[in-house]
């Protein structure tokens, strides 16, 4: 079995090489047989597909990273190479984006195929094995011809989701858009509410008409119809109407995904850039810098209990912390929370959020007094029998106040 194994590497490695030589050269040849702005035309569409891609969790930071370095160095090469000024390539789709998927999709397909329409018992005798694939090479052609299988077992299985999504996929995967485009037709008429699937249906389709406008938009809004938070749904509704020079409408679609990808990822980054971009083209400058949020006054520190008195309180009894200002007597606290006595000893954090009143908080006082007081009755005010404990004057900002409840109230 070992045998077949290494056979198989090496028959799937041969066939990655078939695969990816014309890919990883096609960016050269096409700038000896297209004119240079044919060339951004496409690289545009490339990264169009890479961002989506990334938005849609189908590659990686790592990948996105790798491909996107690639493209920029591409299009540098190229202007390099001409008097004329290169425009953006913010919205641009990598060809190692693409290779990074054949080289991955392949494999995957090949076991996939084998174990689904193939005889993996097969593999068992070794020796058979061994005399079957002796002199044997595998080529584009075979497999073209597993995919063939696959196609038939979905006309006897036509209902298979999944078939036809494995299908799609791998099709998209050797950059067969059109055949791609009819196996995620199946698959959404399958599933038509799959946001996912139709965002997928939409890009290859798109790649197929080499325009996201008319059929391919309409399948996107089906899309986010189905989920309006879907990703990569959000983003091609941005590149069709980046496409059609709407660029008001695309910044509004892309600002969309920003409000719900982290700010520092990647996919952000990348959005931004596309954002950046279709402001300057709409003669809108640079985005306006978000104010900064007002600084939230905190105090922070540690609160326990005496254990002379442990025995003179019950787990379930109320526990109250609170800030005052210093030097205001009893005056309403300007902070407070509310835990039980089992939680004790406990750290706490009172912040503005935890104001009684608006406009009576942490932020309005420059030095507190905190306190922390055991109610058996659930009163927030004050009863004689209560357990407490303050402690001295401290600046708002304070960390690591330290507070021991050690006395009763009289």
């Amino acid at each position: 079995m070992i045998g077949f194994w290494i056979v198989a590497a090496l028959m799937i490695a041969g066939v990655l090489a078939l695969l990816l030589w014309p890919l990883l050269g096609a960016g050269k040849r096409a700038t000896s047989s297209t004119g240079r702005e044919t060339n951004l035309s496409v690289y545009r569409d490339q990264l169009r597909e890479l961002d989506s891609d990334l938005a849609a969790g189908t590659l990686d930071e790592a990948q996105h990273r790798v491909a996107r370095s690639d493209l920029e160095r591409r299009v540098l090469e190229d202007t390099a190479n001409t008097d004329v000024g290169a425009p953006s390539i913010t919205t641009q789709r990598s060809t190692v984006g693409v290779s990074i998927g054949v080289a991955i999709a392949v494999p995957a397909l090949a076991m996939a195929l084998y174990f689904w329409v193939g005889t993996p018992a097969g593999i068992n005798p070794p020796i058979q094995v061994a005399e079957n694939q002796q002199g044997h090479q595998t080529t584009p052609a075979q497999i073209e011809a597993m995919m063939a299988q696959l196609e038939q077992r979905l006309q006897a299985e036509p209902n298979n989701v999944e078939g036809w999504v494995m299908l799609a996929r791998s099709y998209a995967a050797l950059r067969r858009f059109v055949d791609s485009s009819a196996a995620y037709a199946q698959a959404t008429a399958l599933l038509p509410d799959n946001a996912d699937l139709l965002a997928d249906y939409a890009d290859v389709l798109a790649m197929s008409k080499q325009t996201l406008q008319g059929e391919p938009e309409k399948i996107i809004r089906r899309a986010l119809k189905a989920n309006p938070d879907n990703l990569k749904a959000l983003n091609l509704m941005g590149s069709a109407a980046f496409e059609r020079q709407d660029y008001r409408a695309a910044i509004s679609w892309w600002e969309k995904i920003l409000k719900r990808v982290p700010p520092d990822s990647p996919a952000a980054k990348s959005i931004s850039n596309s954002v950046a971009e279709a402001r300057s083209l709409a003669g809108m400058g640079a985005a306006p810098r978000a104010a900064a949020p007002p600084a939230v006054a905190k105090i922070s520190g540690t609160v326990t209990l005496d254990p002379a008195l442990r025995a003179r309180v019950a787990d379930t009894d109320s526990v109250f912390i609170f800030a005052r200002a210093a030097g205001a007597g009893r005056s309403p606290p300007l902070a407070a929370m509310r835990k039980l006595v089992g939680d004790l000893p406990l750290t706490f954090t009172l912040d503005d959020s935890m104001a009684m009143m608006p406009s009576l908080n942490l932020s309005s006082a420059t030095s507190v007094i905190v306190g922390a007081r055991i109610s058996k009755t659930g009163n927030v005010m004050p009863s004689p029998g209560d357990l407490q404990g303050f402690s001295q004057a401290v600046n708002v900002g304070a960390k690591n106040i330290a507070i021991t409840i050690d006395s009763e109230v009289k």
